[in-house]
Order: structure tokens, then sequence, then C-alpha cells
């Protein structure tokens, strides 16, 4: 595995701390809380570890001024409700939590706890937030959504695999923002000459029954929209790409390190990294009506050469050039 990886410093504010005001922490020890998925998912785990490293970089050090309260599982969506609550009842000081469904599990039970989210994709069409530069209630955070990515996502399909003609646009219709990425993939559809297929999805099945659709001829290909639920049925979009010789690009990097052709996307460990400098002003005293949302910043793309290798593509220079990970 290579592994190449700009550096890109915390954004979000921190620079605006002194020193000597981040040392001052108070006698109190703050309670934060933290609303994530399954805790067996390295992923999530790499998310939380990006926060807490970037968090004690600010001056806040579990059991010494902080102490953290964690709410995750393997069951995370059916008890996503049930954790919140919970996370609200300890009367944390403040609360961070990744996508949407996090933060309206804690929308139903508080409008007081300052919540951060990490990673949602348009806070403003949800209802999170009345405007991203003045959220105006007790959450704001980091948007995880880039509207010219869907096109980027084709481009960079079509370059891997020349002989594309439809693809088809795979997503959750209750949880996915998809409506975002639409008109930058359609021009770029438009472009190439491929032909978009949306392909809503709810279970396994229609999993298998949409990409087995697409290997049927030749010149099919796969463009996955993140959301919970395709998320968390990875491995099963994995599997049935493959069987059927379908070229598939991904939005999330995990995709791609498991066993996926290629992803890019939103380097959601930065996000998470730069919620710390939220969650430090909110504990010094900021509000999080007055802290605008902010957009990503950082993008990393992946590529399996394994998976390519049994596709048939031969990866060109351009792509493993501008890749942050090869898997070979």
């Amino acid at each position: 595995m290579i592994r190449r990886r700009a550096f890109i410093p915390l954004l979000g504010g921190a620079a605006a701390w002194p020193l000597a005001a981040r040392a001052q922490q108070g006698d109190r020890v703050r309670r934060i809380g933290v609303l994530i998925g399954d805790e067996n998912d390295p992923v999530v785990n790499s998310f939380v570890s990006a926060f807490t490293q970037a968090l004690a970089g600010l001056g806040w050090t579990e059991g010494r001024n902080v102490r953290m309260e964690l709410r995750y599982g393997s069951d995370y969506i059916n008890r996503i409700g049930a954790l919140a609550r919970e996370l609200v009842g300890l009367q944390a000081d403040i609360i961070l939590t990744g996508g949407n469904p996090g933060v309206v599990a804690l929308q139903r039970e508080t409008r007081t706890i300052p919540i951060v989210f990490a990673s949602v994709p348009d806070p403003v069409a949800t209802g999170l937030v009345a405007r991203l530069n003045q959220p105006g209630g007790n959450i704001t955070g980091f948007a995880s959504f880039e509207a010219s990515l869907g096109g980027k996502w084709l481009e960079l399909l079509s370059e891997i695999a020349p002989g594309l003609k439809r693809v088809a646009i795979m997503f959750n219709p209750d949880l996915a923002p998809v409506s975002i990425y639409m008109p930058s993939l359609e021009t770029a559809a438009r472009s190439l000459k491929v032909v978009p297929i949306m392909a809503a999805v709810h279970s396994d099945v229609e999993i298998e029954t949409a990409i087995i659709a697409l290997g049927r001829e030749a010149g099919g290909g796969l463009v996955v929209i993140t959301d919970t639920f395709t998320s968390g049925h990875r491995a099963p979009i994995i599997l049935a790409a493959a069987r059927n010789n379908v070229p598939a690009v991904y939005s999330l990097s995990n995709f791609a390190r498991d066993g996926g052709l290629l992803s890019y996307g939103v380097d959601r460990a930065d996000n998470w990294r730069r919620a710390a400098t939220y969650v430090d002003r909110i504990l010094r005293g900021a509000k999080p009506a007055e802290l605008p949302v902010q957009f990503p910043t950082k993008f990393e793309m992946v590529i399996n050469l394994k998976t390519a290798k049994a596709l048939g593509l031969a990866v060109p220079p351009s792509i493993l050039l501008r890749a942050d990970e090869v898997i070979e």
C-alpha cells in the first residue's frame, strides 16, 4: 500500500485563540457527548481519534478538564433515539455527532445543549439550521458536501473505464441528498455522452438487482452516493459490483479500502478534526447560533489497483498521480 497525504493545518478558528487563553480551562471538568456509529468500525474510531487529538491540541484533555461520553453501537441507527436521550439526560455541556441521523435525533431531545455536527450534507435543506452564515439555534458544524462532486465522480469513472455508456446513480431516497449532486452529474453525463440511471435502493435485494442489470451489457458503471444505508451496506455493494464486472466510484475512502475500485470525496476525518475547533470555541463561550456552517476544505482519492486488475481496467497515470492512496 502506498500512501501520499499532504499536510493541511487545522481550520475553523483555532488560530483566533491565544495560547494563554487555551491554557485557562477553569476548575470545572466539562462533559462532551459524542454520538457516532459502530464502535467496531475502524473508520468510526479514526474519526473519534482525529477529534480527540485535535481537541487535546487546543488544551482539552480527557481526565483533566474534560470527560468524554461516547455513545455508539453496532445497531446504531435503530438505537440512535435512545442514545441521544441518554446523552441529553447526562446534561453534557456540548454534544458532537456526525451526519443527519445523529443531529435529528439530538434535535428532538434538546433545543438548548449546543450540538456540533461533523458531516451533514445540506443542513439548511434538512431544516437543521436556518442559514449557513448564521445557524440561529443550538446547532452548527461542518458540511460534508460539495455540489461539483457529482460531475467529478462521473469524470473519474469515465477516465478509468473509457467504454462507459450508462451509469446507475445508487442512493437511498430516504437518506441521501442526491439532488445536491445531480446538476453537475447531469452536465458531465451530457459532455461524456453517458446515460445516467437513478437507482434508489432500500435493501440488499434492490442493490443486487440494480447492479446485475448494469452488468448485463458492456459499458455499465456505478456511482454510489453516500448515506447511512449505502455506507452500512458497502460489503454487498462492492461484492455485487465485482461479481458483475461493474466499475464503480464511491465518495468514501473505506469503500476503496474494502475492495471497491475508486473513491473520491470529502476527507471526513479532517472534518472531525475541524469540529474540535468549534467545540473549543463553544466551551469558551461562543454561541452555536453565531458560528457559521463551514464547508469541506480537504478531499481524498483512493484507487484500488487489485480491483482494477480484476475488472480488466488499466488505471491511467493521470489518476495514479492524483491519488492520495494507491492500494496494490
